[in-house]
């Protein structure tokens, strides 16, 4: 290794480390933008059926809205976010003034013989709806994902957002909680479908199924382990240790998730499972020696080597655990089918569900984050404790929340959909073609994301380019990205890992 690699090397090992994170009201601001501007995307096709067809103009306002804006939240507005705000607030308030054009004067596609038959009988609507507000939930939380493991490379991406040392809040901390909560939700659908079906799954189906998810991520964590080590990557050890990688951590997941479904028939909901969970490692932290050896043992062994991400691990597994909570009651079609407005009940129940448990989640954070009238517990993605346990969930379904009111507020139409084609054009009609197109195939597009931030490290300097050069890089790679996960989803193409 030459001087002057082994220099850079460690200015970036030093600038990676130079970690002090940022209050949670600022990351709640920067985070907001991502809602306004669905706003203004919800304002267009609502209003205007902007969207509808989807047009090459169309896709770059998708991508503006839906990833530029974000981006832009992330580096060059990251310290005057309401400046931004008013960027996107300003043309929804005026298009919505506008009087609406909802395309009907547009001749509809004749439809081929045998679509035309089955148009016109019924369609049955699906045990399980894909919620708009879900899609575009996930969707929003890829994008900032994708986004940020790059950004958090350049300088123009503040270090108030990258992931703290050992103790305190930033964007970075929230985002790997919430890669998780959000595929807790999504795992409650086998679940709903089970309970639905009135049968139920024995632990050793359950345990074989899990591993058929487990297999392809845990090679996926020895690949990127093999390829960091082999091209001398610079990476942060104290994250999740010397040999661990979040690959790991998914993979383990279900299997894990799978042996406490089973403790169900004890404990009543999965939220009683994560809560009972992380106040016992939590108590585990400060009663006995657990936090000292995490924080500040040698590493001499494979454990002591790889500490944060094994016993983070745990925290981590509570999220999930709070998240398929959240799926058991937003992804249901009906929380009160008898009801005789079900579209209207629908939403205000659900809303009324996911602003419950938003407040919920956020009071037990202030209880065990409080100095003055709770525990005083310091939240530490590190560690995964519980206190950012509870941060995550009561930010994520404060995000479910603000989505599902936007959804509900411009497109009801989906809510009271009489059948399954109708419901699934209502569908369509509600959700961003990139957001959906990110959920799809998520796990892909994280993937690929890895795999550029690698290529991109490996061929550019980043600490030494200008803002211009480095928003240049990062609009070309989000733009690389938003383009080949929309080409997936045009070609009907799903890769599930």
């Amino acid at each position: 290794m030459s001087n002057s690699t082994a220099s850079y090397r460690q200015r970036k090992e030093d600038f990676v480390s130079n970690l002090s994170g940022g209050p949670v009201s600022e990351i709640s601001n920067v985070t907001a933008i991502a809602t306004v501007a669905m706003v203004l995307w919800s304002v267009l096709q609502a209003r205007q059926s902007f969207f509808k067809p989807y047009t090459l103009l169309g896709f770059v306002v998708d991508f503006l809205l839906n990833v530029g804006a974000i981006l832009l939240a992330f580096t060059l507005h990251s310290g005057s976010p309401t400046l931004l705000h008013l960027f996107l607030l300003a043309p929804a308030v005026l298009i919505y003034a506008l009087p609406p054009n909802l395309g009907g004067s547009r001749k509809k596609p004749k439809l081929p013989p045998n679509a035309a038959s089955k148009a016109s009988g019924t369609e049955p609507l699906n045990v399980l709806s894909i919620k708009p507000y879900i899609t575009t939930y996930r969707g929003w939380m890829m994008v900032s994902t994708a986004i940020a493991i790059l950004a958090v490379d350049f300088k123009v991406f503040p270090r108030r957002f990258a992931k703290v040392e050992t103790w305190g809040t930033s964007l970075m901390d929230l985002g790997v909680g919430s890669f998780v909560f959000s595929s807790g939700v999504v795992a409650a659908r086998p679940v709903l479908k089970e309970r639905a079906s009135g049968k139920t799954t024995p632990l050793s189906k359950r345990l074989v199924a899990s591993l058929r998810h487990s297999l392809p991520l845990l090679a996926l964590g020895f690949i990127r382990l093999l390829s960091v080590k082999g091209v001398d990557y610079v990476e942060h050890v104290a994250e999740y240790g010397v040999h661990w990688n979040f690959f790991f951590t998914l993979g383990l997941l279900p299997p894990f998730v799978a042996v406490f479904q089973s403790m169900l028939k004890i404990v009543p909901s999965y939220a009683a499972l994560a809560l009972l969970l992380g106040v016992f490692y939590q108590v585990a932290l400060e009663s006995t020696g657990l936090k000292a050896y995490i924080l500040t043992a040698p590493r001499v062994d494979l454990i002591s080597m790889n500490r944060e991400g094994i016993f983070s691990f745990v925290g981590y597994l509570a999220i999930f655990l709070a998240g398929q909570d959240a799926g058991m009651f937003v992804l249901p079609r009906s929380l009160n089918p008898n009801s005789k407005d079900k579209g209207a009940t629908q939403r205000l129940t659900t809303l009324m569900m996911t602003g419950v448990w938003a407040a919920v989640w956020t009071g037990l954070y202030l209880l065990a984050t409080d100095v003055r009238w709770g525990a005083g517990l310091t939240v530490s993605r590190r560690m995964a404790n519980l206190p950012y346990v509870l941060w995550v969930a009561a930010f994520n379904l404060a995000q479910i929340l603000a989505c599902a009111a936007v959804d509900t507020f411009f497109f009801p139409a989906f809510y009271n959909a009489a059948d399954g084609r109708a419901e699934r054009e209502a569908y369509d009609a509600a959700t961003s073609r990139v957001l959906r197109a990110y959920n799809r195939n998520g796990l892909a597009v994280f993937l690929v994301a890895n795999l550029l931030t690698g290529a991109v490290n490996l061929t550019v300097p980043t600490l030494d380019v200008g803002p211009a050069v480095a928003m240049g890089i990062l609009v070309a790679y989000a733009l690389v990205l938003t383009v080949s996960a929309v080409g997936l989803d045009m070609y009907d193409i799903s890769i599930k890992l």
